[in-house]
């Protein structure tokens, strides 16, 4: 649960509103983290029946959609289910059965929490095109990064994940996408 809440933050919003979101939610139904941190600061993530008791509208306060935030209670739903998974096959399989988890999110699962090796996130708006990018100089769709990572197989998300490194994205050039502004207490210009 603390990499798919996360996971499902990020879906579909700027890095920005993800951040905010996910920080509003941990300063807001978190705890302090045990031991000598007064100074640090720090504080663990709500647990999975913290989530589920979260009200509708206070997803909205911290600027979680409806889409996101039903994802997000359903998946706390059954975590415990979800933690007794048999492998990142069985993880996708069982993640990928919750309405608002798609390949994206389920990529992004388990690449971060069991650590598969072979988990791309197809559907990512830069992976793609960062990747054809760096190899071939113009940027690829998923369908063409699969196929180009099929050699890699079981290992493809490693593959990614050095191309990446070493090589870098492409270069920007146009506008950033900007947040949205239609959510409570946001305002065009605020952050």
């Amino acid at each position: 649960m603390q990499t798919l809440i996360p996971s499902i933050i990020e879906q579909k919003v700027t890095g920005r509103e993800a951040f905010a979101g996910y920080r509003s939610l941990v300063l807001r139904y978190g705890e302090r983290a045990p031991g000598p941190t007064d100074e640090l600061k720090l504080w663990v993530p709500p647990d999975a029946a913290t989530v589920r008791m979260i009200p509708s509208w206070a997803w909205l306060e911290m600027h979680i959609d409806r889409a996101r935030s039903r994802a997000i209670v359903t998946a706390a739903r059954v975590a415990e289910a979800l933690e007794r998974h048999d492998g990142p096959e069985d993880l996708d399989r069982r993640l990928r059965s919750l309405p608002g988890i798609g390949v994206w999110t389920s990529a992004e699962v388990r690449a971060h929490a069991p650590g598969d090796p072979d988990a791309v996130s197809f559907g990512d708006y830069h992976v793609a095109k960062d990747i054809g990018w760096a190899m071939t100089g113009t940027p690829f769709t998923d369908a063409e990064l699969e196929a180009y990572l099929e050699p890699w197989r079981p290992q493809r998300n490693r593959a990614v994940m050095l191309i990446h490194g070493f090589a870098g994205g492409r270069p920007r050039r146009g506008p950033r996408m900007s947040p949205r502004t239609h959510l409570p207490g946001r305002t065009p210009g605020s952050r």
